[in-house]
């Protein structure tokens, strides 16, 4: 039987008898309460296809069921009696965000409400899946205790993998994640740790986090390219996430050929030439910490892969026409600069007009994005 973690929610987060978290209007009333916290109950029916009387009742009901919580009236907004504002309640239930990069595992806990509560990440160095797991699953229990969680509230645990989609919940992953590839994740983490688990590509949760906390905020349509160990990428448009038909919507490593992808934009080759030049460069953890441009070996990869990297840019310029081409994953702000600074469109203005081009922003996601990502992956699934 095909393995979904839905239908493993504990049942005193579902709503009976329908057999969902949240009805389709009460999903669509949380979705506009995430964008806007803070939003009055009569601006509800401004931003959304329900009426008056059915935004009062559903508001009455998520509130009864402690998912939305309600604040202080905004002072002077319309007239008779002020409507509260809602939020979503974060003590309703939490989650867990896991991310397996090459060289590390990333740990994120976050509430309904998108507030963090801990963040760990594990060393892989020559860990087994298995022990690896196990430091995730201390990690995790330090986490709830030092924020001092009910376990009940534990809603499920979203799974980020490098790597790209090869059916179910199998992933190839790169070399040093071998033992992590072409297996079915999601029954087997959801056996050990007791909970759902939501398998992805950690690119693309990482784009689910610049979605929901970053550039997403102001734009609907955006590319994200995830510079780590390999090159991928993710796409939104009109707010929420492209997965295609295979579940690889995004892996921009795919338009190079044999001899192209190893000029491509992965930092696993920019740490193979700093160890070259003398520059010793443990993980790619390491080199997003302590980068510095003047690294000799820097400047004379980025000119390298610039060629590469440039006709990546004016591929998903053409193909996907995002608003905003974002920088993200492991690689250091400095370094995301030097190839924005290189970046040449392919343009050719007719009548003197030039086609729109996206702009291009480094993330401010400062943490583990594909961690963070990840845990909203449960939310997203069954909430919002």
């Amino acid at each position: 039987m095909q393995y979904s973690a839905e239908a493993l929610i504990a049942p005193h987060f579902v709503r009976s008898p329908e057999g969902l978290v949240v009805s389709p209007n009460e999903r669509a009333l949380l979705r506009l309460i995430w964008r806007n916290p803070g939003i009055s109950r009569s601006e509800i029916t401004g931003h959304i296809d329900l009426t008056q009387q059915s935004v009062y009742r559903i508001v009455d009901q998520l509130t009864a069921r402690g998912i939305i919580a309600l604040g202080a009236p905004k002072p002077g907004h319309g007239r008779g009696q002020p409507s509260p504002t809602l939020r979503l309640d974060g003590k309703h239930a939490y989650a867990c965000g896991i991310s397996a990069n090459t060289d590390v595992v990333g740990i994120c806990l976050m509430d309904l409400s998108g507030r963090i509560l801990g963040e760990a990440s594990i060393a892989l160095r020559e860990l087994s899946m298995a022990e690896a797991l196990d430091e995730v699953k201390i990690a995790l229990a330090q986490l709830e205790q030092r924020a001092g969680l009910d376990r009940r509230a534990f809603f499920g645990i979203g799974f980020a993998i490098a790597g790209y989609h090869v059916g179910g919940t199998r992933y190839n992953a790169p070399l040093p994640l071998h033992e992590w590839s072409l297996i079915e994740l999601g029954p087997l983490l959801s056996e050990y740790f007791d909970r759902p688990v939501w398998v992805h590509n950690g690119a693309n949760t990482g784009t689910i986090a610049e979605s929901m906390f970053g550039v997403g905020r102001h734009v609907r349509h955006f590319a994200y390219l995830s510079f780590n160990y390999g090159f991928g990428g993710g796409l939104i448009s009109d707010g929420e996430l492209l997965v295609g038909g295979n579940g690889n919507a995004g892996e921009f490593s795919g338009i190079f050929d044999v001899e192209e992808s190893k000029r491509r934009p992965a930092l696993q080759y920019l740490i193979e030439r700093l160890n070259q030049n003398g520059v010793e460069v443990p993980s790619i953890s390491y080199m997003r910490k302590n980068f510095d441009r003047n690294w000799p070996g820097v400047t004379e990869w980025v000119e390298e892969v610039t060629p590469a990297y440039n006709r990546m840019i004016n591929a998903v310029r053409a193909v996907v026409d995002p608003q905003a081409i974002v920088f993200g994953g492991q690689v250091p702000a400095d370094l995301a600069q030097m190839l924005i600074d290189r970046t040449r469109i392919f343009d050719r203005p007719r009548y003197g007009v030039h086609r729109p081009s996206p702009k291009f922003i480094i993330s401010e996601i400062a943490t583990d994005a594909s961690a963070m990502g990840a845990a909203v992956v449960p939310f997203k699934s069954a909430f919002y």
